[in-house]
């Protein structure tokens, strides 16, 4: 079972709006790309997010820029925005 049916974070609240992630991006003070890995991840589990995998990083010279992806409903999960009726219409 994954983080995020754990915490019931794709049918509680607004994440039922989330059709598959959230993206994070971050400028982090750390001495290497791994450094920033870790710490990114960190971020993103105290925010109470689900499921982060790192999907970038730029090291610079003071630091790192990392985006981080929380996702909310992976492929074969139960999609809580199917049953919400508007399918992106307006009515």
């Amino acid at each position: 079972m994954s983080q995020g049916s754990q915490r019931g974070g794709s049918s509680s609240g607004v994440f039922k709006y989330v059709a598959d992630a959230i993206d994070l991006e971050f400028f982090l003070v750390v001495s290497d790309e791994e450094e920033a890995r870790k710490v990114s991840i960190e971020i993103v589990r105290s925010l109470g997010l689900p499921d982060p995998d790192v999907v970038f990083v730029e090291s610079m010279n003071s630091g790192s820029r990392v985006r981080v992806r929380s996702y909310i409903n992976r492929v074969g999960s139960r999609y809580s925005w199917l049953s919400l009726g508007g399918g992106g219409e307006k009515a």
